[in-house]
Parts: structure tokens; C-alpha cells; sequence
């Protein structure tokens, strides 16, 4: 899958992925009035509302980005319906083409990873058939465990030719209460960063490994460090627009060949409306306003990248 992702973000020009990760006040009202008076003010009808609210983005920058990245606790709040809406999103995105980053953030131990793993990446044996649960093409794993929390995901992912980006150095800001403490005389994130390297070079794409790594776009840095320590991970960057990242804190995040990193923006696309470079489009036409975020976005990376 890394390989795929590599040939879409070189095709679109734009090491960009979206993340779907909407919450009610985000949506206008006129998609969560329909929403409500079709299934009433419930899960389903929250559910709904979310359904659609994606769909109206997805249609409208699917062309212009390789990747999406709903992130599961924005659904699982709404119960049984909200991950209805979860599965009917990735199932969507697929179908337009799009390379989907589950944001799921798992990180246990034994059996209980491998369900986690073979839930959101492979397939689960049903009596004589196996079926796949979520089915995202990467997702996001917490390391903290240690490689007993790590390997069934990549064991998962070498039978699927899947990927996980490992958390590193994360971007919110207390990240650093435990990603910064020394140990031995270096910060934990860049111990991390080695054992990231280390899996990585068992599951190797053409280019880059099928194990990437977390790295938060507000610590830039950081990630030049870590750009060194990992030159073969693709790195997820969050952090860029509404968390204060922006362009031109992105170089260092991006090997010579002009690939290695993929931005991601949340907010900051998919409420774009709601900002006041993008209120002239109105509620009405939320899609187009996220639109030309994407593009905006687009062209503050690429000119960073000069």
C-alpha cells in the first residue's frame, strides 16, 4: 500500500490527506436539519448527518489528494450508528480512489492487538470464510506497549501488503511530558524513531517501508532529527493549519526526492466555511469551501518545498 500512496501523492502533486474527523458543530444546518427530520434527534440521525457531511467533502476534493483519515473517535461517540458511518465513509473514499488512513491509534498486547489489527487491516475467520472488518489501508498504532503491541499489526499488514504509521513525536502540546524525557541522555521519540527504523526495514516497498512513523508538524525540529534517524518511513505529519503548523515548518519533514512526508489537515479543511478566508462561499456550499483549503494548502506545501 505505501507503494500506492507514493504513486498517488506523485500524481496529485499534493502529500496531502484529509482528515474526516467531524463533529456536529461542524456540519451546517441544513445537512443536520434533513438529517433530524428524517431519523429524529438520535444516533442515527447524528450518524447521518455525519454520513453526508463527509460525502459532500469527499465529492469534492477526492481529485485533488491521494489520501483521507477518518479518525474513529469522532464516530465511536455515536455508538453502534456512528460506526456504521465510520465503515460507510472508508467504503466510500475506496471508491473514489482514495488511500484510507484508519486513525485508530491501537496499541495493546497479544491477542487483543491482533484483533485490533485484523479488525481495521485483514480479515477475521468466520467459520470456513474470512471476511474483512473495517478494511483501511494503513492505520495509526500506539507503541507504548512495545513490539509485543506492534508485531501483530505488522504481521497483519505483510499478509495484506498494508502499512501503520507508528506514533513518535505527536503534535499536541503536552506531548512532550513523556515523548521528551531523556533517557540515557536522549529524548524517548528518538529511541522510538530507531525502533520504527528497525521494523521498517523488514517490510520494505519499492522506495519506502511499509511502516511509517507519526510526526507532529509543531515540533519541526524534531522532525528533522527524526528525519535522519527513519529516512526510509514515510512520515504522517498532523498538526498543519488549525494547530498552528504551517508550510514552511514542513521541509525538514521531506527527503531530497521531494517524497518521505504526507500533511495532514482536519479542521482546517473540512470546516473550512466556518473560517473568514472561506465564509464568501456560505454553509450552502461547505464542499467547495474545503475545496479551496485543498488547494490552498497545496500550494503552501509546494512552495515550502522549493
Amino acid at each position: 500500500m505505501i507503494n500506492e500512496l507514493v504513486a498517488k501523492i506523485q500524481k496529485t502533486n499534493a502529500p496531502i490527506v484529509v482528515g474526516l474527523d467531524p463533529m456536529l458543530k461542524y456540519i451546517p444546518e441544513h445537512v443536520t436539519g434533513k438529517a433530524y427530520k428524517e431519523f429524529g434527534e438520535t444516533l442515527e440521525g447524528a450518524a447521518e448527518a455525519i454520513w453526508q457531511f463527509n460525502k459532500e467533502i469527499v465529492d469534492n476534493i477526492y481529485d485533488l489528494i491521494p489520501a483521507v483519515k477518518p479518525q474513529i473517535a469522532m464516530y465511536e461517540q455515536f455508538g453502534v450508528e456512528g460506526m456504521i458511518a465510520f465503515k460507510k465513509t472508508v467504503d466510500y473514499c475506496k471508491e473514489k480512489g482514495l488511500v484510507v488512513i484508519g486513525d485508530i491509534k491501537r496499541g495493546d498486547i497479544g491477542s487483543t492487538s491482533e484483533a485490533y489489527a485484523v479488525g481495521h487491516l485483514g480479515k477475521v475467520q468466520v467459520g470456513s470464510k474470512s471476511c474483512y472488518g473495517f478494511n483501511e489501508d494503513l492505520a495509526t498504532v500506539n507503541p507504548y506497549l512495545g513490539s509485543d503491541g506492534v508485531e501483530p499489526f505488522i504481521d497483519v499488514c505483510k499478509k495484506e501488503k498494508k502499512g501503520i504509521f507508528i506514533l513518535v513525536k505527536t503534535s499536541n502540546p503536552s506531548s512532550g511530558e513523556f515523548q521528551d524525557r531523556l533517557i540515557d541522555g536522549r529524548p524517548l521519540y528518538e529511541i522510538v524513531g530507531e525502533k520504527v527504523a528497525e521494523w521498517g526495514a523488514q517490510h520494505m516497498g519499492e522506495s519506502y517501508s511499509y511502516i511509517g512513523a507519526v510526526v507532529g508538524a509543531t515540533y519541526p525540529e524534531m522532525g528533522k532529527a527524526l528525519r535522519k534517524i527513519m529516512p526510509k518511513a514515510y512520515i504522517l505529519v498532523p498538526g498543519y493549519g488549525a494547530q498552528g503548523g504551517k508550510g514552511a515548518d514542513l521541509a525538514h519533514f521531506f527527503n531530497e526526492d521531494g517524497l518521505g512526508a504526507i500533511v495532514n489537515s482536519s479542521r482546517g479543511i473540512i470546516a473550512a466555511y466556518k473560517e473568514e478566508k472561506y465564509a464568501g462561499f456560505g454553509a450552502e456550499n461547505f464542499g467547495a469551501a474545503s475545496r479551496a483549503a485543498v488547494e490552498d494548502m497545496q500550494k503552501d506545501i509546494a512552495s515550502a518545498l522549493k
